[in-house]
């Protein structure tokens, strides 16, 4: 595992969070070239995507406290360590969604239509972030010969981080055949819904 990627001085820059940046920007530039391409103004669909961004970080992590409440209870000062991991992808759909809702009815755009434009980068990016999840040695399965090797807990453990990346990846390439499709509005969201379901039902075996 990489929990570090680097040491500037007193700054050190944490895989996880880089990885989490990175599939910020990585989410929010195809999504604002793909509202270009459907005649939505890319400006505002950046905009969005920081909004879900933040909000998805914050609900994340707030799930994650309260499944884990007497561990933060006894050691407070770790619910603002994000570098160690720590976030439940229920919280962040639900922060991020409502976020999501209330920025694009105050826009006055339409919710099925941004939201289906949306969801193929969003997928993509958890890919990313679920790398950082890997080199952060969290969210790691159980033990097992067949698994990969995490130093910091000296033990063999199923990878289900990279094997949540891959799904992941392959839910991102159906979505994005869909829309190429002009499917009826709200189809894509159902899709990816329905998908991430799926994948999260296996993953939970191991």
């Amino acid at each position: 595992m990489l929990p570090e990627i680097c040491r500037i001085g007193a700054f050190t820059i944490y895989s996880y969070g880089f990885m989490l940046v990175l599939a910020f920007f990585t989410c929010a530039y195809l999504a604002s070239l793909q509202a270009k391409k459907e005649g939505v103004n890319p400006e505002a669909i950046f905009n969005l995507c920081f909004f879900v961004f933040i909000f998805g970080i914050i609900g994340a992590r707030i799930f994650y406290i309260f499944n884990n409440f007497s561990f933060y209870l006894r050691n407070p000062l770790e619910i603002i360590m994000l570098q160690h991991g720590g976030m439940a992808w229920f919280g962040g759909l639900i922060f991020g969604s409502c976020a999501a809702i209330l920025f694009i009815k105050r826009n006055k755009l339409g919710l099925l239509q941004i939201l289906d434009l949306l969801v193929p980068f969003i997928a993509l990016a958890q890919a990313i972030g679920r790398i950082g999840c890997l080199l952060n040695g969290c969210c790691f399965g159980r033990v097992s010969k067949f698994g990969i090797y995490f130093e910091v807990f000296d033990q063999v453990l199923i990878p289900t981080q990279l094997y949540s990346s891959l799904f992941l990846l392959l839910i991102f390439s159906i979505l994005r055949f869909m829309q190429e499709k002009k499917l009826a509005p709200g189809m894509i969201i159902c899709a990816y819904l329905f998908l991430y379901s799926v994948k999260r039902f296996f993953i939970e075996y191991f």
